[in-house]
Parts: C-alpha cells; sequence; structure tokens
C-alpha cells in the first residue's frame, strides 16, 4: 500500500511538471465566461477562505483593461502584488505561485480548487512566465481571466484573480 501512494505521488507531481510548461493557441471562443466581478454575490465567494493579506492581488499589465479593443495575436502579460513568481519547480511556498489565464471559460477558481488541466482555455504558467505567447483569438468578444495558484496548482482564489473583457478586431 505505502508503494502505491509513492506511485501516485510521483505520477501526480509528473503530470504538474509536465502540464505546466508552456503556452497554448487559443482558436474558438466558448460563451459560457463566468465574470467574478459580476459574481461578487456568489456562494463560491464566501466559501473562498484562502488567507490572502491586504494588498494581495493579480492584475493585467501593460495597460491592458477592461473593455479594451484590441488585435488578434494579443500578448498579455500578468503581474502580482505581494506575493513572489515562483516556477513549479520550486514547490509550494507561503505567499508564491504561478499565473494561468483562463480565456472564455469557467471564471475564477475558487480558493483551495485545482487549477484543471488538459484544456487549451486554460493555460498554466508553471515555469514562472509573466506574459504570453501570442493569443491567435477569433474576432468578437473575450474574456480573460488571470488566476493565481501555489505550486500545485491549489488556486488562492477570486482575491487572486481577475477578469476583464476585450474585443479582438
Amino acid at each position: 500500500m505505502k508503494n502505491m501512494y509513492h506511485i501516485f505521488t510521483a505520477a501526480t507531481i509528473a503530470a504538474v511538471l509536465f502540464s505546466c510548461g508552456g503556452n497554448t493557441t487559443v482558436t474558438d471562443n466558448v460563451d459560457s465566461a463566468k465574470n467574478h466581478t459580476e459574481s461578487q454575490d456568489h456562494p463560491a465567494m464566501a466559501m473562498d477562505t484562502a488567507i490572502i493579506t491586504e494588498g494581495q492581488s493579480v492584475l493585467f499589465e501593460s495597460g491592458l483593461k477592461d473593455g479594451e479593443t484590441v488585435k488578434s495575436a494579443l500578448v498579455v502579460h500578468f503581474g502580482v502584488k505581494g506575493m513572489k513568481v515562483m516556477p513549479l519547480d520550486s514547490g509550494v511556498k507561503a505567499n508564491a505561485g504561478h499565473f494561468h489565464l483562463i480565456i472564455d471559460t469557467l471564471g475564477f477558481i475558487p480558493a483551495g480548487t485545482m487549477v484543471p488541466m488538459g484544456s487549451p482555455k486554460v493555460i498554466h504558467y508553471g515555469k514562472g512566465q509573466t506574459e504570453s505567447k501570442p493569443l491567435d483569438l477569433k474576432p468578437g468578444k473575450h474574456t480573460l481571466t488571470l488566476q493565481f495558484a501555489d505550486g500545485m496548482h491549489t488556486s488562492y482564489g477570486v482575491r487572486m484573480s481577475k477578469t476583464i473583457e476585450v474585443v479582438v478586431k
């Protein structure tokens, strides 16, 4: 039984490390996006138990703003205040983690929940990247959610997420 535990643990770590290294091109639009700024009264907010202190937050850098009109091949720059960006191989550290960009789906990931893997709509930046590769977005409205999570992809919740909508021309 002990060997099975070690095998399971090693497999989980390998899957996490394998899935978080890169960027993905996004080419389709899903209309099921949730904007956490519109979900302030949502029950998940009350269950968001991550310990976030005053001044800790994530942001879209380089002037990208909610409602902005942009061109495709958009490069998104990520920022964090009050926490440190670290690659996955640094392990789980207090007040540290890495970025995830969620496009046109899900919205924020509740605190304590693992950020989903295997979707081209949820891009993991496990090497500690602070910007995306150019995103190939179709013309129209798109929702971008920046989500910060720890070294095991456990979300810090809505308070360490930021959602904006952009219009691609």
